[in-house]
């Protein structure tokens, strides 16, 4: 279905990413919706190709003789590519130990995104340290600190393991989490969402003609009834 290309606002990932009338090259080599080869086309060919399947032309290698450019959805291709990114990263996050403070009175909203983000981190394959720290007379009802670090971990469960027990040190209560294996390890939940997202944004179909608004809101010119043929009676069989 043929589409306008309107201006898209670009993110980070997709920041150095032409698309469609801002390729620069006269010509480019295209790789077709299914993956194939289509062979070197002219920038308009290939717009108008694009544009034929509903598509974006996205620019995926240009430093190459032509540039390389594939049929895909850009709404699609920034999603995989984040998605790609993503991997690359957690290999160089193995090392790296994130930390995390609670206090004893602290509210259930901010202990929700507290660990959200240790599950995150846990799941970026990166260990997490767990610190609660106590104030003045908290001190005295430090059972109360534990009984919070005892939650917190019984809901990172299917992220990852503590490495020791929780332990109390000076005024704060520490304990480090390493995280589980990638097959023994539950999916980050903000991934579900977002993968649930992008299949709902490909599902959505645009508008038929006949429901888009004609003028001045009035209805398309194809949904009013015909006209009786000239020297036709109405209501006649």
């Amino acid at each position: 279905m043929s589409r306008p290309f309107a201006p898209r606002s670009s993110s980070p990932s997709a920041s150095f990413v032409r698309v469609n009338g801002k390729i620069r090259a006269r010509e480019v080599r295209v790789i077709g919706v299914d993956g194939k080869q289509l062979g070197i086309l002219t920038l308009g060919d290939a717009i108008n190709l694009a544009r034929a399947n509903g598509v974006d032309l996205v620019e995926i290698a240009a430093t190459a003789t032509p540039p390389v450019c594939r049929l895909v959805d850009f709404g699609k291709f920034r999603y995989e590519q984040a998605k790609k990114d993503k991997e690359s990263k957690k290999h160089q996050h193995a090392n790296k130990v994130k930390e995390i403070q609670l206090s004893p009175k602290i509210d259930p909203h901010d202990l929700g995104v507290k660990l959200t983000h240790a599950i995150d981190f846990l799941c970026e394959d990166m260990k997490v340290k767990i610190v609660l720290k106590f104030r003045g007379r908290e001190m005295a009802h430090t059972e109360f600190g534990f009984q919070l670090i005892e939650k917190f971990l019984k809901d990172v469960t299917p992220f990852g393991h503590p490495d020791s027990n929780p332990k109390l040190v000076g005024r704060a209560i520490n304990v480090m989490l390493s995280p589980l294996p990638r097959n023994k390890r539950a999916k980050n939940p903000r991934e579900i969402a977002e993968e649930a997202e992008a299949r709902a944004a490909q599902r959505q179909v645009p508008p038929t003609t006949d429901a888009i608004p004609h003028g001045n809101g009035a209805p398309h010119p194809a949904t009013f009834p015909a006209l009786p043929t000239e020297g036709a009676v109405p209501g006649a069989a």
